[in-house]
């Protein structure tokens, strides 16, 4: 659908400059569902309108799309209305589509597809969000409740390393201490200050005992935590989700879950950026959004880095259903919405990495690859991917043949990216220590046959 944008009154639209650091600590605002929060071009501006839908015809859809796509030029990233015409393109121009972003990942990486060999360490599942989609937090005394002890960590950690794994990935609700006296007793007794204290400990005794490089995703963090966590780790990340802020209304995806505000995720990535941080962020579709909204989040990701430089990955991540969720009868995204999205993540973004998970795009994830991805994630031979149980990671050895298939070698990668690691390594320490061993020639992973 085409939008034909009017004021909620009879002015102009004019983006209203808001103050990010008071907007950041201010309550979700609720949004009527008549109307849409509309994303201008500067990150920190927008406006409240009321929209009027214009479907247009099959012929005009066919023809803009054919415009866009015959106008591309190699190497430069497309604009907002590109984008969107791009994504909402009839089925008849989707192999078109995919052929030209997969000509822009060429342009970008030729002939490898990169993914990281990780262990899931689910640090604690209590959480103080309660996401429509997530069935991985937990309240204290739900079954399956738990904060991973210093010696369960390190238990994994080390059985991962046996299996040539390069990358300790750390998931965990956000700031759960705030919200569950539970969590602050626990807390107490394993001897840390907040949840962040624990996990800044845990990644540094992954560091310093095991050959694994931490890569944290601990929610919104301020500027001191940023740089805490740098020091023990290579990258971190926070999936930016969505800008759509009337996901926070109430039975949208993001009711109950104030950390979810996307200015504040925002901050978060920013603030990674002013410090140099390599950051990993991404886009998760199918929970309300409009293709516009995937448009808008895309394009917040990339004026990030056009600012800082810091994006080392971009993630297109499908929602899928699952039975114990509050979300558990909303429609999954189709195959065609999932390659669109990744098509133009590649077409807006040139020269950054684009990951999809292939688990969540089982059985057609070798689509992905003609869709402009050029790596697979993090893939672990030992543990689940906890956030997504029900849908195992393929086997490396099926994933190499997938690929290969394709036209592409498979190669393993740190959980920093190669173009990343002068970042990282020329700060003095442990950290640049580990990785100067872990990097080949070509700042990917050492070939060394697991035990």
């Amino acid at each position: 659908m085409l939008l034909g944008w009017r004021s909620a009154s009879s002015a102009a639209i004019h983006p209203v400059k808001t103050n990010p650091a008071l907007a950041a600590e201010a309550e979700p605002p609720r949004v009527p569902r008549n109307r849409l929060h509309y994303h201008a071009p500067s990150l920190y501006h927008s406006i409240h309108v009321a929209v009027t839908l214009i479907t247009p015809s099959a012929s005009e859809s066919r023809s803009a799309c054919a415009a866009v796509l015959a106008n591309l030029r190699p190497g430069a990233p497309i604009s907002r209305e590109a984008a969107i015409e791009l994504i909402r393109c009839p089925d008849e121009f989707l192999p078109e589509l995919m052929a030209a972003a997969r000509a822009a990942k060429e342009r970008f990486k030729p002939g490898v597809i990169t993914y990281s060999r990780k262990v899931f360490l689910p640090l604690t599942n209590l959480c103080r969000d309660y996401c429509g989609y997530c069935t991985f937090r937990r309240d204290p005394g739900d079954p399956g409740a738990h904060t991973m002890t210093p010696d369960e960590v390190l238990a994994v950690a080390r059985a991962g390393e046996k299996l040539g794994c390069t990358e300790a990935l750390f998931s965990l609700g956000d700031k759960p201490e705030l919200f569950f006296p539970e969590m602050r007793k626990t807390l107490r007794r394993l001897g840390y200050k907040s949840t962040l204290h624990y996990l800044e400990a845990m990644c540094e005794l992954v560091l310093r005992e095991t050959s694994l490089l931490p890569h944290p995703n601990p929610g919104l963090l301020s500027t001191e935590w940023v740089a805490r966590l740098a020091a023990v780790s290579p990258s971190m990340g926070l999936m930016l989700e969505t800008t759509n802020i009337t996901l926070l209304a109430p039975g949208a995806a993001h009711d109950n879950a104030p950390d979810k505000l996307p200015i504040k995720r925002v901050r978060t990535i920013e603030d990674a950026g002013k410090q140099n941080v390599p950051f990993t962020t991404g886009l998760l579709i199918g929970i309300g959004e409009t293709l516009e909204d995937r448009v808008d989040t895309l394009l917040a990701i990339r004026d990030l880095h056009e600012r800082y430089g810091h994006i080392q990955e971009v993630i297109v991540q499908n929602f899928r259903v699952k039975a114990a969720i509050p979300m558990a009868h909303w429609p999954e995204p189709t195959r065609g919405e999932m390659l669109r999205a990744v098509a133009v993540a590649r077409l807006l973004l040139p020269n950054v990495n684009i990951q999809a998970p292939p688990n969540l795009s089982a059985p057609y994830y070798d689509d992905l690859v003609d869709a402009g991805i050029n790596d697979w994630g993090g893939i672990s031979p030992l543990t689940p991917d906890f956030i997504n149980p029900e849908k195992p990671w393929p086997h490396l050895d099926q994933l190499r043949l997938r690929t290969e298939a394709k036209g592409f070698s498979l190669r393993q990668r740190l959980p920093v990216y190669p173009e990343f690691l002068s970042a990282v390594t020329s700060k003095p320490g442990l950290l640049s220590e580990k990785l100067r061993v872990a990097a080949d020639d070509y700042g990917l992973a050492q070939t060394r046959t697991a035990a």
